[in-house]
């Protein structure tokens, strides 16, 4: 019996024996202790968890915000940069004349005219839409050179100082210098002024304005990209 006891206390000792160490081996770990110590305060607390506001961000230690980069507006179109001229074999003869408005946009219209190839052209945003040989003055009563805004359009109009009619006139000097219908196909030199086809002349004056303008030049040549208001 003593024996046996014995055994069994043994035993009993060396169960509390392993409880011990066990015991002192979590006693000693400071991370299992906090672990136990923090588990059963959220066991505690659960559902109950109350946390405090964030620290206010000093403004030296702020994230800098992107910019917000404005968006650039696309670059508009310059209504005054040739983008079409129409496409004419040879020279114009007497009496012809083109007209195609197609693919051409609403915008400011420019004339131009060249007297050396006595050829009058009609820009409208850019694109040539017209074009047709017309007929100049003469050494004594030159057409002039220069840039003339258009002051008065009569689509009846007869010449003070000449009795002869100008259909489709439009004034673009005080003494009397025009754009208008006349019968260019004859050749005739005018006093001055620009005389057109007269189903031409009807298409030019019902595209212009008053205050478009004429440029009038001797033999300056204008291509794609050029600028009308400069030539």
């Amino acid at each position: 019996m003593n024996g046996s006891t014995t055994g069994k206390l043994v035993l009993g000792g060396a169960v509390l024996g392993i409880f011990g160490v066990a015991a002192a081996m979590i006693l000693s770990d400071p991370s299992s202790s906090s672990q136990a110590a923090g588990n059963e305060m959220r066991a505690e607390t659960a559902g109950n968890i109350q946390t405090a506001p964030p620290r206010p961000t000093p403004p030296d230690e702020e994230e800098a915000k992107p910019e917000k980069l404005a968006k650039a507006a696309p670059a508009k179109p310059d209504p005054f940069v040739i983008k079409r001229i129409l496409p004419i074999d040879g020279p114009i003869k007497y009496g012809e004349w083109h007209w195609n408005e197609d693919g051409a946009p609403e915008g400011p219209i420019v004339i131009t005219v060249d007297l050396d190839a006595r050829v009058l052209s009609v820009f409208r945003s850019g694109h040539e839409i017209g074009a047709a040989a017309v007929l100049l003055g003469t050494q004594e009563k030159p057409t002039p050179l220069g840039v003339f805004p258009i002051t008065q359009k009569r689509r009846h109009h007869v010449s003070n100082l000449y009795d002869a009619p100008m259909p489709y006139m439009q004034r673009l000097t005080n003494d009397g210098i025009s754009l208008h219908g006349s019968k260019v196909e004859w050749g005739y030199a005018s006093h001055g002024c620009i005389g057109m086809p007269e189903p031409f002349a009807a298409k030019v004056f019902a595209k212009t304005s008053i205050g478009d303008r004429v440029f009038i030049t001797r033999g300056k040549m204008v291509s794609n990209g050029d600028s009308l208001v400069d030539s």
